[in-house]
């Protein structure tokens, strides 16, 4: 039987053009509003609309990128350089290379946990994002990963906040990302966190259950009325002894007494540990977002927040072993793995 046309299906186009500096370029598909534009204004329009901008980022940097062919766009099966008058059709993908503003250099580094064939697993610090988003670009884990290594294929199996701590999972190659990508997207990790917060009547054994809702763009999420999407365990609650309260004492000042606590989220919300302190009374220590959202400027990386994924495990959808990573980040310590 003859197969229909329509639905053959195409292979999956590769980026027209490389990673580059441990960044992969943008894609940008024309909306019919732009259709007509010539690629030089559809692109200058794109870069001087992103929120974050380099002063280097030019009319005249942009032309220069033309020139270089790096301005590109798909056309099964090949793709093409555009010129700057180019007028463009809805629908074309067009792709090119932003120029990330400038970021303040996050003083610490990812250290390595476990690598083989498939996977390269780190303990990630605080302050890096997983992956570039937003206004920080070149100061996440990916990014800084992948200029190590030299591996520009290196890709996050799943998400780690930028605040947050720990076992931190990567792939090494396109082959393996679904495999572990849809490990985790179906929740077939354990996952064990520990964080620091004030001495509570929070007991071991506790389950939290709420509905939450995240809008993008707001720092705080919220519990709405619902149906339940995040449910939190508390598997632990251990008194902070003495020696660790003058730690953490030295680092945020007269704080009252305080407790680790052992967590294990049953689902994947944004924020989902940190609402569920912050909703119990106990807010994460040095969270800036809950209970007071802090100013924009205030972030000192000598007081981090004291969150961190401690343990994961899964059956390896590859080769079928039992996985078991664990961090080894000390809860007080705000100087582990300080770039020198």
């Amino acid at each position: 039987m003859q197969e229909n046309p329509a639905r053959t299906k195409r292979p999956r186009r590769r980026p027209p053009l490389p990673v580059r500096e441990g960044l992969n370029p943008t894609r940008a598909r024309v909306p019919e509003e732009y259709a007509g534009v010539s690629a030089f204004d559809f692109v200058w329009m794109l870069k001087t609309t992103q929120r974050h901008q380099h002063p280097d980022d030019t009319q005249e940097e942009l032309l220069e990128a033309f020139r270089r062919g790096e301005v590109r766009r798909n056309f099964f099966p090949e793709d093409q350089p555009l010129s700057p008058q180019e007028v463009l059709q809805a629908g074309t993908d067009v792709w090119f290379y932003r120029m990330p503003a400038v970021e303040v250099e996050v003083p610490y580094r990812c250290e390595l946990i476990f690598e083989d064939e498939h996977l390269y697993v780190v303990d990630k610090p605080p302050y890096l994002a997983t992956m570039p988003r937003g206004k920080h670009i070149t100061q996440t884990a990916t990014v800084q990963l992948r200029r190590l290594t030299g591996n520009n294929d290196l890709a996050p199996a799943h998400r780690l906040d930028r605040l947050t701590s720990g076992v931190l999972v990567f792939t090494k190659h396109a082959a393996a990302r679904g495999p572990y990508q849809e490990l985790f997207a179906q929740r077939l990790a354990q996952k064990t966190y520990v964080a620091v917060a004030a001495r509570s009547n929070v007991a071991a054994g506790t389950v939290w259950e709420h509905r939450m809702e995240k809008v993008a763009g707001q720092v705080q999420g919220e519990i709405v009325p619902g149906e339940v999407n995040a449910i939190t365990r508390v598997e632990s609650v251990t008194e902070c002894d003495a020696s660790m309260m003058a730690q953490l004492r030295r680092m945020h000042g007269d704080i009252p007494d305080q407790a680790v606590y052992e967590l294990k989220p049953l689902t994947g919300r944004t924020h989902q540990l940190r609402i569920h302190m912050w909703a119990a009374g106990v807010p994460i220590l040095g969270d800036p977002a809950y209970p007071v959202v802090l100013p924009e400027n205030y972030e000192d990386f000598s007081t981090p927040m004291h969150l961190i994924s401690r343990e994961l495990r899964f059956t390896d959808p590859l080769s079928g072993q039992q996985r078991v990573f664990c961090s080894s980040r000390d809860l007080s310590l705000s100087t582990s793995w300080a770039v020198s």
